[in-house]
């Protein structure tokens, strides 16, 4: 069994963000995929301002919100605030679904933590 790389547990972190925000009726101004480059999603709904969408996967299934550097945040923010934009922050827990302390691997089942986002500006 090939264990999922870090990259392709941002990918699919970012499907399952994706996911719900096409649902909450937001359309995609830009996508990001690359591993440590934010925002992740630039979002666009008539009406209202700029969204950025920060995606983080943890193998934090209890409090997967609970995983951005703070210190880091208030530098994104500022550049947030300079383009008149919210931040949202959303951690996805994914976990192996036979043992959360095994790796996720390709094409076996798993476990997703991924309730709301966390509104850092709004």
């Amino acid at each position: 069994m090939q264990v999922l790389t870090a990259q392709e547990l941002h990918n699919l972190a970012m499907n399952i963000v994706g996911e719900k925000l096409t649902q909450m009726g937001y359309e995609f101004q830009a996508i990001n995929s690359q591993l440590k480059r934010h925002p992740q999603f630039v979002l666009f709904k008539k009406g209202e301002p700029t969204i950025f969408v920060l995606v983080k996967a943890t193998s934090n299934l209890q409090n997967p919100n609970a995983e951005y550097d703070t210190i880091w945040m208030e530098t994104f923010k500022n550049h947030a605030l300079k383009n008149n934009a919210k931040v949202w922050f959303a951690g996805v827990g994914i976990a192996n679904a036979e043992s959360v302390e095994s790796p996720v691997f390709k094409d076996q089942p798993y476990y997703v933590a991924f309730e709301d986002f966390v509104k850092i500006i709004e």
